[in-house]
């Protein structure tokens, strides 16, 4: 059981990770290849407290990767966990168990609760 719950608690942190617009583009930049903070932060004209609180959401969620370099860092994208993400997307839209007979509620069927004939 609390192997399950490891595993939902990543992908509800990588699901957190993927719902903001700021992060989303700092992934599509990150495409290009890797790029420090100062770099990102001009592009997206914004502060490097901002910049970095977005980039540690997308660390800990492993999207990226980050290497020291002098007094910069450089961030990349984890390409395994962007397969990773593609695979849980690719596995909630499989349903979980094959049944045929149809969920009852309150003595109808789904689709005849919804209002579905």
């Amino acid at each position: 059981m609390v192997e399950r719950s490891t595993i939902r608690t990543k992908r509800v942190r990588l699901f957190r990770a993927l719902a903001d617009d700021m992060r989303v583009r700092i992934l599509e930049r990150l495409r290009d290849g890797e790029q420090n903070v100062c770099a990102l932060s001009e592009a997206f004209q914004t502060g490097q407290s901002r910049l970095s609180f977005h980039l540690r959401v997308l660390k800990d969620a492993g999207l990226v990767t980050h290497r020291p370099e002098g007094r910069s860092i450089y961030y990349t994208l984890n390409y395994h966990a962007i397969q990773e993400a593609e695979a849980i997307l690719g596995h909630l839209g499989k349903p979980a168990v094959s049944t045929s007979q149809p969920v009852q509620c309150a003595g109808r069927s789904y689709m005849e609760a919804q209002g579905h004939h």
